[in-house]
């Protein structure tokens, strides 16, 4: 017999009166003790802004996931808000993580950003989405130096970058919230990501994100 994973949550959850015991808490990937109907959404305080080009202007090439190259991208934190950026391409899953040993104001996350993006071969540089948090706000600067278009979701909707948002819960698993990211170098934040480009993803058809970059690539 075989049990769903949607099976096994509702198990845990309803014994424990809708929150997880603390000795359950760690047996789950993403460590949350809460569990809110996929339908809540909670507002970030943040309106849209003037002078940017929205997702809804975006290639229809990067919706479909046709075309590699898409990526999108967003910050992760840790202890005292030490952050790392995180992208991933939109038809591979492939991830990248980016230190930010300084902090995350708008020029140095765009400068990080564009000398991660410049290594890449040209058919990997077509765009780029992100939320519309403050650190990209010098995103005119990131698209001068690399020629990709930044294209920013509708507030409040991080299900338009799913993928990222999917990639980031992973990453809890090796960067949790307790831990100062500055105590990572990017040679670490590296094999983070090697080590999730390694892992099957049933949305490849069971092929690693690695394996599938080399596919579009050849």
């Amino acid at each position: 017999m075989q049990v769903s994973h949607e099976t096994i949550y509702r198990t845990l959850f309803i014994q424990s009166r809708g929150a997880l015991r603390k000795e359950l808490t760690a047996y789950l990937r993403t460590k949350r003790v809460l569990r809110r109907s996929a339908g809540i959404r909670l507002p970030d305080g943040r309106g849209g802004r003037p002078g940017i080009l929205n997702i809804s202007e975006r290639p229809a090439e990067a919706d479909d996931r046709a075309v590699p190259g898409h990526w999108e991208g967003d910050l992760v934190f840790g202890k005292g808000m030490t952050p790392v950026a995180t992208l991933v391409e939109r038809s591979t899953r492939f991830v990248m993580l980016v230190a930010l040993p300084n902090g995350h104001k708008a020029d140095l996350v765009a400068d990080a950003l564009a000398a991660k993006i410049t290594n890449l071969p040209a058919a990997l540089t077509r765009t780029l989405t992100w939320d519309q948090g403050h650190e990209m706000a010098e995103h005119a600067k990131f698209t001068q130096a690399t020629g990709v278009e930044v294209y920013f979701c509708d507030p409040k909707s991080p299900w338009q970058r799913g993928s990222n948002e999917n990639t980031n819960g992973l990453l809890r698993q090796y960067l949790p919230r307790t831990l100062d990211f500055r105590t990572l170098t990017q040679a670490d934040f590296d094999a983070i990501a090697d080590e999730l480009n390694g892992r099957p993803r049933q949305t490849l058809g069971f092929k690693t994100p690695s394996q599938a970059l080399a596919e579009v690539l050849r």
